[in-house]
């Protein structure tokens, strides 16, 4: 005998029919598969899949159900694997551990300024500036020095109605360290900071020749009336940044790359309180700046006059005791050791130029920065530095 095969297979609500037959002729049959399962069409014989397929067998598993599996491996993958190794990046941190340092060189008394050579000409980011040299700077009383105190100024003499006039810029002094340094710890005593509309004072650190290719590290900055405090600051080639990296300072991060063609130059910089610039900061009659300069980064700490470490002051400083700096700079992405040598001492009193001009019209000041500079000599009154003394140690 022989069976008719039904219509391929389908879906049924019930039992259905379908004929058997044989010599003698054909019959009605009803189809008695068991309730709950289904069947297939196939050239061999008939197979049955149960219609509740169990989740928790992987041979029961759709493709839908196979591609949401892999999405929450992924995950899992993910939290377990990558999240680690990112939260250790951002971790990371170099190891500032103890030095001991013995001091090499000092800047102090009446020979303050022989340690220096003076800058001459016009200045190199095209402030309103004439930089004289060093007689020309003791004729003009703009460089003095006694046995406590030295003392750099901008020129109040030359008027309107002066022969020559200020009308192409006014005469002030740059001094840069004829030694050049590769690292070390310096102690900046510094005692009244220059400000006054126009003005640009820094005192900061580099290799002019090289720049920017050996780097920059500005410890004290400011522009114009100064209110905003210090600024301290590094500039390099490509490759050197703090962004994203983790940092141990009291100071508020400004910018985070370091490299001087972003940001007009802007470099990553740090902002101090109001009173490490300044009035606020003369007026207390400053206080010391202290720069570590290692492989492992560059920090800067500010210390008020009534808060200045004991061992600064008994010449055997020690970084790992002073608590957070006022700015870090890691040298987590930034090899500090190929961005930052052969540097100089630098301290000036530029006048408007790329910084002070560029936001002069900003800082309450009046007429423009040019204008201002060469025509009224007693706003400068206020523009001077005055130092103790400069130390500088190097590690053993």
């Amino acid at each position: 005998m022989h069976w008719d095969d039904p219509p391929p297979y389908q879906e049924r609500a019930g039992p259905s029919p379908f004929q058997v037959s044989d010599n003698n002729g054909s019959a009605d049959a009803i189809n008695r598969s068991p309730s709950g399962f289904r069947t297939r069409n196939t050239p061999g014989p008939a197979m049955a899949y149960p219609r509740d397929e169990p989740w928790w067998k992987p041979q029961y598993w759709r493709k839908t159900t196979w591609a949401i599996v892999g999405v929450i491996v992924a995950i899992i993958i993910v939290i377990v694997i990558v999240v680690p190794v990112k939260v250790s990046e951002a971790n990371r941190y170099p190891n500032y551990s103890q030095l001991d340092y013995s001091l090499v060189d000092t800047y102090s008394g009446s020979t303050f300024f022989d340690k220096f050579d003076y800058f001459v000409g016009y200045d190199p980011a095209q402030g309103f500036v004439h930089y004289v040299p060093k007689d020309q700077a003791s004729q003009l009383n703009l460089t003095y020095a006694s046995d406590s105190t030295a003392i750099l100024r901008v020129d109040t003499s030359v008027g309107p109605g002066s022969n020559p006039d200020a009308s192409t810029g006014r005469f002030s002094v740059r001094v840069e360290s004829k030694t050049q340094y590769n690292n070390g710890l310096f102690i900046f005593d510094v005692k009244h900071t220059p400000y006054g509309c126009g003005t640009w004072p820094a005192l900061w650190l580099t290799d002019q020749s090289n720049w920017p290719d050996h780097g920059e590290i500005d410890v004290m900055e400011a522009v114009n009336q100064a209110t905003d405090g210090n600024q301290m600051t590094l500039h390099t080639t490509k490759g050197c940044s703090v962004g994203g990296v983790k940092r141990k300072m009291t100071g508020s991060s400004l910018t985070t790359n370091c490299y001087n063609g972003t940001d007009d130059n802007a470099g990553c910089g740090v902002s101090g309180p109001l009173d490490s610039y300044g009035i606020e900061y003369n007026n207390q009659q400053g206080g010391v700046m202290a720069l570590e300069w290692r492989d492992q980064g560059i920090r800067m700490w500010s210390f008020g006059r009534d808060s200045i470490p004991a061992d600064i002051t008994a010449q055997s400083p020690d970084p790992s005791s002073w608590g957070e700096a006022a700015a870090d700079f890691p040298n987590t992405d930034c090899n500090i050791a190929s961005h930052f040598r052969n540097q100089s001492i630098i301290a000036n009193i530029d006048l408007c130029g790329q910084y002070a001009g560029g936001v002069y019209a900003q800082s309450g000041c009046p007429s423009n920065c040019s204008d201002y500079v060469a025509n009224n000599p007693d706003a400068f009154s206020t523009a001077y530095w005055e130092f103790g003394s400069f130390e500088v140690y190097q590690a053993t």
